[in-house]
């Protein structure tokens, strides 16, 4: 892969800026005793960082933001949702990172889910991760507002602790606009 090659996965092409863009949907997923789950990842060029960040990613073509968000889940996690379940979006953000040493953009909807029942890490599964997950996705975690509090390295988005106090209450119907575009609010 050079510079101006291709990126691995799906949904990337080169943006107006020059950087590879590509639509995401995420999900603030949380089980029946209000746990969130992340993902924990390592960059490939540097695997002593590591990072948490949400369920998500690329949205194919003729497919919803709702669409992508629930078939993230079931391939990240082997858990199945209701599109109609899904709240929001309750959050969009715009951000450029680095992904296989190259910069993108990604612009990403965020829904929030809500499954019942207390779930374990063991009951999550695998193996519709694609062959780019498995090379920098390390592991999934259910974290209590407490165990999230005490996470010591990076968490994307990094707005992640203000959305989910502001959502606590319950959500307004707003969305918040994180990264690039926020952080404010737009009905």
């Amino acid at each position: 892969m050079t510079d101006d090659g291709p990126l691995p996965g799906e949904g990337w092409r080169i943006g107006d800026d020059g950087l590879p863009f590509r639509r995401a949907a995420r999900v603030l997923l949380f089980d029946g005793a209000g746990r969130l789950l992340l993902v924990q990842a390592h960059d490939a060029q540097q695997p002593e960082r590591t990072w948490w960040f949400t369920v998500g990613g690329g949205i194919d073509p003729g497919e919803t933001a709702r669409e992508a968000a629930v078939r993230e889940v079931l391939e990240e996690t082997g858990l199945v949702l209701d599109p109609g379940a899904l709240t929001g979006p309750v959050a969009a953000r715009s951000s450029v990172f680095d992904f296989f040493a190259r910069p993108v953009r990604q612009a990403e909807e965020f829904f929030v889910g809500r499954l019942d029942g207390d779930l374990s890490d063991e009951a999550l599964a695998t193996d519709g991760w694609t062959e780019v997950e498995r090379h920098f996705v390390d592991s999934l975690h259910w974290f209590t507002a407490d165990e999230f509090a005490a996470i010591d390295v990076e968490v994307f988005p990094v707005e992640l602790p203000q959305l989910l106090e502001w959502l606590a209450p319950g959500w307004d119907e707003t969305v918040m606009l994180l990264g690039d575009l926020g952080p404010q609010a737009r009905t």
